[in-house]
């Protein structure tokens, strides 16, 4: 199920996301940048990222799964005071069970 109307009542902060999309020959590419609404938590969290190695997230978002192509790893977010990378993203799906899905999104 989509966590679209159940957890909306949540989603009072917006990030803006650009999804990292490569390196050409002037350095990281970006998408443009799309404002997604969710909730926002500022706390430090040893975490893992896509090479395995532990890092310090410094802050989690968590938002509707119908963003997860959004988010991918080392995606520029701009935050309300600053701005961050994705470290990673868990796609939190409940399948069968009804229940509210959402991703998790774990930020430099």
């Amino acid at each position: 199920m989509s966590a679209m109307g159940e957890l909306d009542d949540f989603y009072v902060h917006t990030v803006t996301v650009e999804t990292f999309e490569g390196t050409g020959a002037y350095g990281d590419v970006y998408s443009a940048p799309v404002v997604v609404p969710g909730w926002l938590e500022d706390k430090r969290r040893l975490v893992r990222d896509k090479n395995g190695q532990e890092v310090i997230s410094m802050s989690q978002f968590m938002c509707d799964n119908a963003h997860l192509d959004k988010f991918t790893p080392d995606s520029r977010v701009t935050l309300p005071r600053r701005q961050a990378f994705v470290i990673g993203v868990a796609d939190l799906n409940s399948g069968a069970l009804d229940l509210p899905d959402h991703l998790e999104i774990d930020l430099t």
